[in-house]
């Protein structure tokens, strides 16, 4: 089976290390394994919720994009578009507002954190929300579930819009068959956090940042301008919570790493510690500095390469979309085949399986008739991941299905009904 997988970047700002090490570069090497489809993106749509200035928008996707195949993207083996370029995925935004309830979008967490602030400060709660930041959780499912994505790298505090996105599926295939892909996120605990300037994550919004592709003299600069401690040359250093030796350590080989670590113990200067820093960051980033120039100052290359990559999301993603109209009743007049109505029907009136998370910071499941009655309720699992395959085992082996402290049946609902149900789910023709 071939695992497809999907990134998006929103176009509002100018990479920078901390992009490159945690977000970046894995991405990259992620795209080269085998058995795999890979998806990138430029997220121009979600950057108009955060971004009003045309020509910053501009700048930034060209920047973007170009800093994407300067570190070794290779268009012609992932498929790399434009968000704006697949008209596709706004006319499915829709559609997955018309099943999603707005008790879901309440409990987003920007758009909570935005009602909360305007409480703390006395004023109308929805003050400065947009639609379009309320309706985000929508637009960024439709991204995934256009292109059946299985899985979504993304970082904790991303997770819970792939729950929504999974909740987005569910009710659109209990009302029309199972036409979408539940996607599940990926967190790579082990992907680095790199400190800024200053020791706090590196973040545009810290201004702490270090360029990614700035001019060299600049990177320098901003290297020499990480805080340290006031000891001396000749003085023994401590790693432990140093920001320039953490940025070191991200770029560097075991070898060089522990180097470094005994020239602390040594006593190494600040300015040379920085100098080494600033020397194997150039290494490795020159190379790409050279084409990410080149790229931002030929857009069209650019624009020839994005356009051809939304010709090759297309494909993918306008049968889909055909699809979908379909089954929701957006047809050709003249389609009035009882076979299809009779298959369509029968799709939407399956049994079918919703997964959540709840206050406790545990996923569930639950399997519901047609008619949305609820018919068995499992326990908490730590992962999306483990409720899903959960959920896989007893779709492969019905028959299987024993009742415990995991596994509940519904009030007045016996085993042989829950075990019917999943039949119906697994069914041959299903």
């Amino acid at each position: 089976m071939t695992i497809r997988y999907l990134t998006g970047i929103t176009t509002t700002g100018t990479p920078h290390l901390g992009n490159y090490v945690g977000a970046l570069r894995p991405a990259v090497a992620a795209s080269r394994r085998d058995g795999t489809e890979n998806f990138y993106f430029l997220a121009d749509y979600h950057a108009l919720i955060k971004c009003d200035d045309p020509a910053r928008m501009q700048r930034s996707t060209l920047e973007i994009a170009a800093c994407w195949l300067a570190i070794g993207l290779d268009p012609e083996q992932v498929f790399f578009y434009r968000q704006s370029d697949i008209p596709e995925i706004p006319e499915l935004t829709w559609l997955l507002t018309c099943v999603t309830g707005k008790g879901l979008l309440n409990r987003a967490h920007a758009y909570k954190a935005q009602v909360d602030k305007n409480t703390a400060a006395a004023v109308d709660p929805d003050s400065d929300v947009t639609a379009g930041l309320f309706m985000y959780p929508v637009l960024m499912a439709a991204d995934i579930l256009m292109f059946k994505a299985h899985r979504i790298p993304v970082g904790r505090d991303q997770v819970q819009h792939i729950e929504m996105a999974r909740d987005m599926a569910q009710s659109f295939n209990h009302l029309y068959g199972e036409h979408l892909v539940l996607p599940e996120a990926e967190v790579d605990e082990s992907v680095a956090m790199l400190p800024g300037l200053d020791g706090r994550k590196m973040s545009k919004s810290y201004d702490n940042v270090i360029a990614l592709f700035g001019p060299r003299e600049q990177v320098r600069k901003q290297i020499f301008s990480i805080v340290t401690d006031s000891k001396a040359p000749g003085e023994p250093k401590e790693t432990e919570g140093s920001a320039l030796f953490q940025i070191y350590q991200a770029f560097a080989s075991a070898d060089e790493t522990e180097a470094l670590r005994k020239a602390y113990a040594a006593g190494i200067a600040w300015s040379d510690a920085k100098e080494l820093l600033f020397a194997r960051i150039d290494r490795e980033i020159a190379p790409m500095r050279e084409k990410y120039d080149h790229l931002v100052a030929h857009p069209h290359e650019l624009e020839r390469i994005l356009l051809r990559g939304a010709e090759k999301a297309r494909a993918r993603a306008t049968p889909l979309m055909a699809e979908l109209r379909h089954a929701v009743g957006l047809r050709n007049l003249g389609d009035q085949g009882p076979g299809k109505k009779q298959k369509a029907a029968k799709s939407a009136a399956l049994p079918t399986f919703k997964q959540y998370r709840e206050a406790d910071g545990k996923f569930y499941f639950k399997l519901v008739d047609a008619q949305g009655k609820l018919l068995l309720q499992s326990g908490g699992f730590d992962s999306p991941r483990d409720a899903g395959q959960a959920v896989a085992r007893l779709k492969a082996d019905p028959a299987a299905l024993k009742l415990d402290g995991g596994l509940q049946a519904a009030d007045g609902v016996h085993l042989s009904q829950i075990i019917a149900a999943l039949q119906d789910l697994t069914g041959p023709e299903n």
